[in-house]
């Protein structure tokens, strides 16, 4: 999970000591309070990459991530991407962290990608804008480095899913949640999650949000998930926001519809129309691309009124 040692620096806290300083170079895995190099000053363009160095044997390896920046939000001033290797043993698994630098609500979301993995285009441009606008972001492999392949034949679809253990892949979320849990609490926060997932990972919000029935969850959302499985629904205690499209067939609105109805708690399906699946972190034209705005800001108000403020009044009560 966490590092160690007694006088271990989470890495919540590690991070946000860089804010007013150049953009951090980390060329090795590392305990990421232990060794550092800069670059030259000058604010920290990042281009997703995975590492190519060796582990180092440490409960947490690090190395910072570059992302292609061409996002225009005036409030992703400066985002830090880590790639980390969490968990020990068989539970060992890779994620990246996106952290707002400037303006973090000490929020963090646990982002499930969909069958092509934490290490897609997309999805990580997606973290990264989340990110932007205050939250710290832990996007992990679900899939052990064996997403699916957009090259694949189809036909080998079903074959491919059926090697997908659920409970490996239930056990990995739940690896994550309890770094997430660990670091906050090392950083002396103490709050609510978010939990957000697209398609597969869309599907598995249902499954984890049952489990863990309000514990370290506090809100969730669910972007055209897929297999969804109702029979657990009514044992989630918190209120989740489900996008998709009409034309949708791997999310039908139905299905929807009564996964909001088993949940209440504040629940809310918003169905774009014309739209199919993958159009908010995959919009294909112009016109998607408005509908993916409009969805981006109906999950950013959600999770702002619905985590951000409710966390706050838990810090700051009247």
């Amino acid at each position: 999970m966490g590092l160690s040692s007694s006088a271990r620096i989470p890495l919540f806290l590690a991070l946000s000591s860089f804010r007013h300083r150049p953009c951090i170079s980390i060329t090795n895995p590392c305990h990421i309070h232990h060794q550092f190099q800069f670059s030259s000053p000058g604010k920290c363009k990042l281009n997703l990459q995975r590492s190519r160095a060796k582990k180092v044997t440490s409960k947490v390896n690090c190395s910072l991530l570059k992302v292609e920046d061409d996002i225009n939000d005036e409030a992703c001033e400066l985002v830090y991407g880590v790639e980390l290797s969490i968990g020990e043993g068989d539970d060992n698994i890779q994620a990246h962290l996106f952290k707002a630098v400037k303006n973090n609500n000490e929020t963090g979301l646990l982002l499930l990608s969909d069958i092509f993995g934490f290490e897609d285009t997309a999805t990580r441009d997606f973290a990264y804008r989340v990110a932007c606008n205050g939250y710290n972001v832990l996007l992990p492999d679900l899939f052990r480095g064996d997403p699916w392949a957009k090259n694949r034949p189809k036909t080998l679809f079903e074959e491919w899913i059926a090697k997908q253990d659920p409970q490996r892949i239930a056990k990995d979320i739940s690896t994550s949640t309890n770094w997430m849990i660990e670091e906050f609490l090392a950083a002396g926060i103490s709050k609510k999650l978010g939990l957000i997932g697209f398609c597969f990972g869309g599907g598995k919000v249902i499954e984890v949000l049952a489990r863990d029935q309000g514990t370290h969850f506090g809100i969730g959302v669910s972007f055209y998930g897929t297999r969804m499985d109702l029979s657990v629904a009514s044992n989630i205690k918190v209120p989740v926001l489900f996008i998709s499209g009409d034309d949708d067939p791997l999310c039908p609105v139905t299905v929807l519809k009564d996964a909001e109805k088993r949940i209440g708690r504040g629940s809310r399906v918003e169905i774009f129309q014309g739209r199919g699946h993958g159009f908010v972190h995959r919009p294909e034209s112009p016109e998607e691309d408005g509908d993916a705005e409009r969805a981006f800001v109906m999950m950013r108000n959600w999770l702002h009124d619905g985590l951000v403020a409710k966390n706050s009044e838990i810090v700051n009560p009247l």
